[in-house]
């Protein structure tokens, strides 16, 4: 049996996906095995995987379920002790994937782990270590307080922006752009919940494992690069719709239970006016300043 599962979830980034791969075959002094779900690219993303990458296990997902639905495919399969998800976008150093399976390996309390991710000028993708976005949280960052305090312990709990990006760290959630996760813990959780197609599933699984008294860690003596680049970008009015989508799912899955009527009335209506505002901006603005959150 191997000891990691990496899954690496793909569409139409094939040129992205082959250096992924590049690098995570070039890992150092891991038991692996690696599958791809390619989820109906029409960019010959499946053809390439299988032309030079045939130690991979490839597959053809019958329909664009979206992420946590791709990801259910394999997971279902894998037989790793720990299971990574992998962006496609992401770029891993030799020894990534040793040194978060051994780090695992030592701490038998934490049921999920992810690294330090930068973006390629250098700096840090904010979304690598995150607080669950409660209402109080989003809140603070949806009137800009969490950009205009980062320092602040109350307003920079979304991307933890007080914390240096140094230090390990437990945390709420880790991105699912690398997200290792204990398979004992996904035996008592579950898998993704595929009622998100894009967005919110990793933050949904992260609170479930953590909601079964697992520990969550950001480990940044490991680094990895995160293009960003990847299958959001090609139709961003989508991605915008499926972001702002899954707020409201992991809202009511989450929190409305426990939240005054009238104020889930404000809530769920403040994110829906939000979303609305999101996706005319990426309507009516030139291409290059068009992005999911606002």
């Amino acid at each position: 049996m191997p000891t990691l599962s990496v899954i690496i979830v793909s569409y139409n980034v094939a040129d992205l996906l082959r250096g992924c791969l590049r690098s995570v075959f070039a890992s150092r002094d891991v038991d692996q095995e690696v599958w791809v779900v390619d989820n109906c690219s029409s960019d010959g993303s499946a053809a390439m995987v299988a032309r030079e990458y045939p130690q991979a296990r490839l597959l053809e997902s019958p329909r664009n379920g979206g992420y946590a639905y791709a990801n259910n495919l394999a997971l279902c399969q894998a037989q790793g002790d720990y299971l990574l998800l992998l962006n496609p976008d992401t770029v891993l150093p030799p020894d990534a994937l040793v040194e978060m399976v051994s780090f695992m390996q030592r701490r038998n309390d934490v049921g999920m782990a992810g690294p330090k991710l930068v973006r390629e000028d250098g700096s840090l993708d904010l979304a690598c270590r995150r607080s669950f976005p409660s209402p109080a949280v989003s809140l603070y960052r949806m009137i800009g307080l969490s950009k205009r305090f980062p320092r602040s312990r109350r307003f920079g709990r979304y991307n933890l922006t007080y914390l240096d990006p140094d230090q390990e760290a437990e945390v709420d959630s880790v991105v699912g752009a690398f997200m290792m996760v204990r398979r004992q813990a996904v035996d008592q959780v579950g898998l993704l919940d595929e009622a998100f197609f894009l967005y919110g599933e990793d933050l949904d699984w992260a609170m479930r494992v953590k909601k079964a008294g697992w520990k969550i860690v950001y480990n940044p003596r490991v680094v990895v690069l995160h293009r960003k680049a990847g299958s959001s970008t090609g139709d961003i009015r989508r991605a915008t719709t499926e972001f702002y989508r899954s707020m409201v799912i992991f809202y009511k899955k989450h929190y409305a239970a426990q939240t005054f009527a009238p104020l889930n009335w404000l809530i769920l209506g403040a994110i829906y006016l939000r979303g609305s505002m999101a996706f005319l901006m990426n309507t009516f603005l030139p291409s290059q300043l068009r992005r999911v959150n606002y």
